[in-house]
């Protein structure tokens, strides 16, 4: 029954969060995503304080999906194709500590299911990998011009290639659960 419905949230940082948001919204059974500021040391902060001052937050998307569609291993799987995971600080042209990657995560299986999937990413790399990984401190929900951005504006800023983008649209789960 629909009603039995249980939803779960991820907090994934990958650099700008205006493509990442864009990008989790183009999969099937991702249900809802919001665009903010994670794990830094001020509260609710501005884009110009993340930006502009040493608040060391990570622009980050709160991810909420539908388990029995898209598994924590599949958007983790998908999160990998769109960042560089031995970048430090750094994706496409966007530098600095707020563009850093990160999996942030409010429940201690998920912690465990990442863990598996990073080591599984690591095995193809020479580098290591720059993702953290860690508990979610807070979040801080991003202003409103922030949201869904690139509907808004499909013309504006994105490190994040168009064909991605579409490839998230035909994305089907793998396994037959």
């Amino acid at each position: 029954m629909e009603n039995d419905l249980v939803l779960k949230t991820i907090y994934l940082a990958g650099g700008c969060f205006w493509g990442t948001q864009h990008y989790f919204d183009c999969l099937s059974g991702v249900v809802g995503t919001e665009v903010g500021y994670a794990n830094g040391k001020t509260a609710d902060p501005t884009y110009e304080q993340v930006k502009y001052e040493a608040t060391g937050h990570a622009e980050t998307v709160k991810v909420v999906y539908d388990p029995t569609k898209i598994s924590l291993e599949e958007l983790l799987e998908q999160y990998y194709k769109v960042i560089d995971p031995t970048s430090v600080n750094k994706q496409g042209e966007d530098a600095g500590i707020q563009y850093r990657t990160g999996i942030y995560y409010t429940a201690s299986a998920d912690c465990l299911t990442a863990e598996a999937s990073l080591a599984k990413l690591q095995e193809h790399y020479d580098k290591p990998l720059a993702v953290e990984l860690k508990p979610l401190e807070h979040f801080y929900p991003a202003e409103e011009y922030h949201q869904k951005y690139l509907v808004k504006n499909p013309a504006g800023y994105c490190h994040i290639p168009g064909s991605m983008f579409q490839a998230a649209k035909q994305y089907k789960r793998q396994s037959g659960q």
